[in-house]
């Protein structure tokens, strides 16, 4: 498993480098340390499962070093939940680090990231995935997760490692190249190794100061190393990009993707989809995401179509009351359409200032998955629900470089 962290942990021995490092007087910024510390309590029910009664303990960093030519962001949650009653399902350590690096040289710029997980359950809500820890929910939608199948008991280590390099030719031209690759494993053996490697490049032509649009060029290779199969898709977008106003962006994109012939599968056509809309204010934030296409399979297929929508809201009616809102929606279907597995999540969550540091918390989240497909007996396949309560102390501290 040591392996699977690798460049995560050499950009955290690197870390500190960024940190402390003196910077140009063009380059200085305003670095960014927020902190927090959590405890809850869970009550979880579920229909054959049972109920059961848990305690979690967590934390979280988040960092910036506000540098606009060598950017390099932060941001980290883990804990522990334990099993106080019940069935031990979700009994165990959680851990996602999310790790960025960029660097700009006039017309060219350089983005590098690490994003790793270690969770024992597909995620949900919230940037560690685990419900009822009162973390943030609803303060925008990250991106999928390669974990689309929803599960208990299984722990995962998920980790994506990215780069993208943009060249600017003028001022309505930018041409863009970027990679991803992928590894999910499983160390209990409880599901499917899966390698996904995609490799992209393609323009955006600016049409004013709020519109643009878009086309791209994508390779993609997904593998099995336990079974040596592996099968490869081909996608052609294109897309369209607005920015209606300081607060609100919209992005979509769509287009054909064919699925080359292999042992897998034989030779077809899909389509691949995206859109994303994001709104930033003082009063709020929501985001709504969009993502079709093909897919590792989720650690239980060989394959798969993928649908994933993800939606949240967070706002504050006053200065000591937050609510926010998460929900999403996965489907993965077999190949040839033989069986398909949908799963859908909400949460609700309201926080309460009790002094400068400390909030109050309480939240619900239900979980809910069905399959027309045979699965194994760790995949979710009914209604979960979960209920907690908990405290947290948490501060944000700027420094000027």
């Amino acid at each position: 498993m040591k392996s699977y962290f690798t460049f995560a942990v050499l950009l955290i021995v690197a870390c500190p480098m960024g940190w402390s490092q003196a910077a140009p007087a063009a380059n200085a910024g305003n670095a960014d340390l927020q902190y927090a510390l959590r405890y809850s309590e869970n009550a979880e029910f579920a229909d054959t499962l049972g109920s059961w009664h848990m305690i979690s303990t967590s934390g979280s960093l988040d960092y910036s070093n506000g540098r606009t030519r060598r950017p390099f962001s932060l941001d980290y949650t883990g804990g522990y939940s334990s099993t106080i009653s019940g069935p031990s399902y979700r009994t165990g350590a959680f851990h996602r680090l999310m790790l960025s690096q960029g660097f700009d040289w006039r017309k060219w710029t350089l983005t590098l990231s690490d994003d790793v997980a270690y969770r024992p359950q597909a995620p949900t809500t919230g940037f560690s995935g685990i419900p009822g820890t009162g973390e943030p929910i609803g303060s925008g939608s990250n991106p999928p997760s390669s974990e689309l199948i929803l599960n208990l008991n299984t722990h995962a280590v998920d980790n994506s490692a990215s780069g993208e390099l943009q060249h600017v030719f003028g001022h309505d031209l930018v041409f863009d190249v970027n990679a991803d690759h992928n590894l999910l494993r499983y160390p209990d053996g409880n599901g499917l190794d899966t390698d996904a490697l995609t490799v992209g490049a393609g323009p955006t032509f600016r049409l004013d100061a709020r519109n643009s649009l878009t086309a791209q060029y994508a390779f993609s290779r997904f593998s099995y190393p336990d079974y040596d199969s592996q099968f490869e898709t081909d996608t052609v977008t294109f897309g369209y990009q607005k920015t209606w106003s300081r607060a609100l962006r919209t992005d979509a994109s769509a287009g054909p993707e064919w699925i080359r012939p292999s042992a897998l599968f034989p030779s077809s056509t899909e389509v691949s989809a995206r859109a994303a809309l994001d709104y930033q204010s003082r009063n709020g934030s929501a985001g709504l995401a969009y993502r079709r296409g093909t897919s590792g399979g989720s650690g239980y297929l060989m394959g798969a179509e993928s649908d994933s929508v993800t939606a949240s809201l967070s706002r504050p009616f006053s200065k000591p009351f937050t609510f926010e809102l998460s929900g999403g929606y996965r489907r993965t279907a077999e190949p040839a359409h033989k069986g398909n597995i949908a799963g859908k999540f909400g949460s609700v969550q309201a926080s309460w200032r009790l002094g400068r540091y400390v909030n109050a918390f309480a939240n619900y989240t239900a979980t809910a998955q069905s399959s027309s497909a045979a699965v194994p007996s760790n995949v979710l396949n009914q209604l979960l629900q979960t209920v907690s309560f908990g405290i947290s102390f948490s501060k944000n501290t700027r420094a000027v470089k």
